[in-house]
């Protein structure tokens, strides 16, 4: 491949990775986090750096932020949206050491993001990254 004139993916195209896994992903699933907002950066901020306790903003890779499903599901309504956060940089070189697909990488955050905060297993998760 040439890559004399290719450019590295802006926050823009990880945002479009990420509204196309999470399309992919099983309804049962997307369920879990109602209306939903992808916010991509190229890095956490430095309150989420501090809060997390992560040496370098190279640490995280992505960042789930909203209610809990107890809270959704007793109608308590937040006044903040469900967000996932992405940061691009620590994925993009995640990215360069694994070798994996960028598409599939976007899909692995979205999935343990999720899957964390509404206490899924590990097992749970392998099973829906399993899919398609």
């Amino acid at each position: 491949m040439d890559w004399t004139h290719s450019e590295a993916p802006a926050l823009d195209d990880i945002e479009t990775l990420a509204r196309d896994a999470f399309a992919s992903l099983p309804e049962k699933f997307r369920n879990l986090t109602g209306e939903i907002v992808f916010m991509v950066q190229d890095f956490p901020d430095e309150e989420v750096t501090e809060e997390m306790g992560l040496e370098t903003p190279f640490d995280i890779l992505g960042l789930f932020q909203g209610p809990d499903l107890a809270a959704r599901e007793g109608g308590s309504s937040s006044h903040h949206p469900t967000m996932i956060f992405l940061y691009r940089r620590p994925i993009l070189d995640y990215w360069v050491e694994q070798g994996e697909p960028l598409g599939h990488i976007v899909r692995h955050v979205l999935i343990h993001e999720v899957g964390h905060h509404f206490g899924l297993s590990d097992e749970d998760m392998d099973a829906i990254e399993e899919r398609n």
